[in-house]
């Protein structure tokens, strides 16, 4: 029997093997191997081989190849390769000893360790070196994948790499099968984590987590009967996508946090800005570049480490095809029977889930309603009954009034009914209605309901003030684009109003003005203040308030104002927070230095629920004081203030799954004033009844027309 050492492997030892034949005196007679031996590598010399034949014909050297594994059971027989020409030299014979103690060395070869296999790519085998032909030369080396094609130059480092790891394994056997089984858990618990996760932070819990997600079957399914190239594009296609999906559970999560709704994949990327600016107000520009660097980097490591699991996943239910289809199948009828019966750990967890083919259909269904919401909206936007009303019919009933319609950040329901922040807001409430009493002022109260949450205040003011639903960033750039009449546009198409804004919130150029109508504005820059920011807030709302009386109210007009005025002391994080200080020594804000320095910085709360709920309690308070205030102080007989929250404030303060509503307010001496809103069965003073009726925002603009003289022309 003859072996070719090129298509054979011998033991991998640090010594070259002893009592090997060479090619060149390969025994004729050698008795066949009884059982399959699987060999690893070895080198074949060139003395040794000189050695074994003295007598043999000069032959090139052969060079020490790597071999793929060769198990056989070969017939016992005679090669003519290995006949000695009839030259008169002598033959050179192998004793027929040396084979058994081949075979043994042979046999004496570890074999490969589960864990081994675990760790090692699909479909690699030890390298192939270039096999030795019967004539002494050698075969081309084979590419990485196998297939002759390939660069040995470029795959050389892929072969030294898998043999510095072959090492590692054969030395320490039990940290490599701990390492392969470990590294084979988390790659499965991320899959099945991403599958899984839910979209908001309250439905966080271990049966969510412990489920049969369907996907996963299928894609198992999958990848078990593709072939390698294939299974490992779809593998990373997959985990790619399943890295991205998870991604945007997290944007949801964020979303349904601080908006009370999940991220939209078309409309809410130009947020990013806003909430970059918000982190640069709230933690410096340092901050802020930091958790944006670690945003980036976070995103980046759910993209790689769910791709590398699906393609570890994949590849191990390949090497091992039969007990992956078992596996596969026994799961596939566990899900199909927990499906059918409507099994569950609890309402609204159910052990068979199809929880990311519905997040993908609720995606696209989104994206479908979002871009289709454009035309719809537009068709609304061109209905208004109010548009073509005459100059001299609208607002009758107000004509000679100081208006001021103003808002107050995230003044929301919660403010008023929630037990942590009610006490104190209520009792502000109580004593500055009672302020109001005593200067002759009367006020009435209901609730509207916001088309924002959260945040994004610009959304809750374009709904009260233009009469229309603005939920969204393409509704509101769609209506501030065109022409639609709003409130404080009502007031300046009679001619009996001069139309002003004061706005501490405005840091940039705002193209709005002249879509609400506003003549004059006065922004963050306009109104000379020279103290320090309270986080986001530029600032506090009673120097706001003192500077709007300097610059504006206090000046002699020809006609009465229509002030739009926003507040922006109890925008989030609520820390620090401005104090009221005697009117006469506001100035021009340089006194709020040390007030600003004594108080709690943003990271003491932004983290602590209840502590954010204390501090936002006491924003409120402070903005409603220093309007009430300032009215008392400032208001007469014409005098007519409108004023109500833009949103509620973020889920950490006002709850999971709180009420869109916000409370609003109108307070006149002229008891005329509030007679015309008998009908709207608002409460009594500033707080309104937990019965109080309640309308969407956008109702509020055609009401309020009606209720004071405007005639309706569409």
């Amino acid at each position: 029997m003859s072996f070719n050492t090129s298509s054979r492997q011998l033991p991998k030892t640090d010594e070259a093997p002893e009592d090997m034949p060479s090619q060149e005196a390969t025994p004729l007679d050698a008795p066949a191997p009884t059982d399959t031996v699987q060999a690893e590598f070895s080198e074949v010399s060139a003395p040794e081989a000189e050695a074994e034949a003295p007598e043999a014909e000069a032959a090139p050297e052969p060079k020490a190849p790597e071999t793929k594994a060769l198990e056989a059971k070969a017939p016992e027989t005679e090669s003519p390769e290995a006949e000695t020409p009839e030259t008169g030299t002598a033959e050179t014979e192998t004793p027929q000893t040396e084979e058994p103690d081949a075979e043994a060395s042979d046999a004496e070869a570890p074999e490969a360790s589960d864990a081994e296999a675990l760790e090692a790519p699909d479909a690699e085998v030890p390298e192939q070196a270039a096999a030795v032909s019967d004539t002494g030369t050698a075969a081309p080396e084979t590419d990485a994948d196998g297939d002759g094609d390939g660069d040995g130059d470029a795959a050389a480092p892929r072969r030294r790499w898998r043999r510095v790891l072959g090492g590692w394994r054969e030395k320490y056997p039990v940290a490599a099968r701990v390492l392969a089984w470990t590294t084979t858990a988390v790659a499965l618990a991320v899959v099945v984590a991403a599958l899984l996760m839910p979209t908001q932070a309250d439905k966080f819990r271990l049966a969510a987590f412990a489920r049969l997600p369907v996907e996963a079957i299928f894609g198992a399914a999958l990848l078990i009967v593709l072939p390698r190239k294939p299974r490992i594009a779809v593998a990373v296609f997959a985990g790619l996508g399943l890295g991205a999906l998870t991604v945007v559970n997290f944007l949801d999560i964020g979303f349904n946090e601080y908006l009370g709704r999940g991220f939209n994949v078309v409309l809410d990327w130009s947020l990013f800005s806003d909430a970059q600016g918000y982190l640069q107000d709230t933690f410096g520009k340092g901050g802020a570049l930091g958790i944006a660097a670690l945003a980036v980097t976070l995103v980046i490591a759910v993209l790689a480490l769910t791709t590398m699991s699906v393609i570890r996943l994949g590849n191990l239910a390949a090497r091992n095809t039969e007990t992956a289809t078992r596996t596969t199948l026994v799961l596939a009828i566990a899900w199909v029977t927990c499906a059918a019966l409507g099994v569950q750990y609890a309402a609204g967890i159910p052990i068979a889930s199809e929880h990311t083919m519905q997040a993908l259909q609720f995606k696209a269904e989104q994206v479908r309603r979002t871009l289709r919401d454009e035309a719809e909206f537009a068709k609304i936007a061109k209905k208004d009954d109010f548009a073509n009303t005459p100059p001299d019919q609208l607002l009758t009933g107000l004509r000679g009034k100081d208006m001021m319609i103003t808002f107050i950040e995230s003044y929301g329901r919660s403010a008023i009914e929630d037990p942590v922040m009610a006490p104190g807001v209520d009792a502000t409430l109580t004593a500055e209605n009672e302020k109001l009493t005593q200067a002759g002022f009367a006020a009435k109260s209901g609730w509207l309901t916001s088309a924002t949450y959260g945040g994004s205040s610009w959304l809750g003011h374009s709904t009260f003030m233009s009469g229309l639903w603005i939920s969204n960033q393409q509704r509101y750039r769609a209506v501030t684009a065109g022409e639609r009449l709003t409130l404080p546009g009502a007031f300046k198409k009679t001619g009996a109003w001069d139309t002003v804004g004061v706005m501490p919130g405005i840091q940039k150029a705002w193209p709005e003005q002249n879509f609400y109508g506003i003549d004059k504005l006065y922004d963050s820059h306009k109104l000379g203040y020279k103290g320090p920011k309270f986080s986001w807030s530029t600032m506090p709302d009673q120097y706001a308030l003192t500077a709007f009386e300097r610059l504006v109210h206090s000046k002699k007009h020809d006609k009465p104002l229509m002030s739009t005025i926003i507040l922006t002391s109890s925008h989030q994080p609520w820390a620090p927070i401005p104090k009221l200080v005697p009117q006469d020594q506001v100035g021009d804000g340089s006194i709020y230095d040390s007030i600003e320095k004594a108080g709690k910085k943003p990271a003491d709360i932004i983290t602590d629920s209840t502590k954010s709920k204390q501090e936002y309690g006491k924003s409120i308070q402070y903005s409603v004081s220093s309007l009430i205030n300032y009215l008392v102080k400032y208001g007469n007989k014409n005098t007519v203030l409108i004023f109500l929250g833009d949103h509620q404030p973020i889920a950490r303060v006002s709850g999971n799954h709180a009420s869109r509503d916000v409370p609003v307010s109108i307070v006149a001496k002229d008891p005329k004033v509030l007679d015309k809103i008998a009908d709207w069965n608002w409460a009594d003073g500033l707080q309104p009844k937990q019965d109080t009726p309640v309308w969407k925002m956008n109702a509020f603009r055609d009401r309020f027309l009606t209720a004071y003289g405007s005639t309706p022309a569409p």
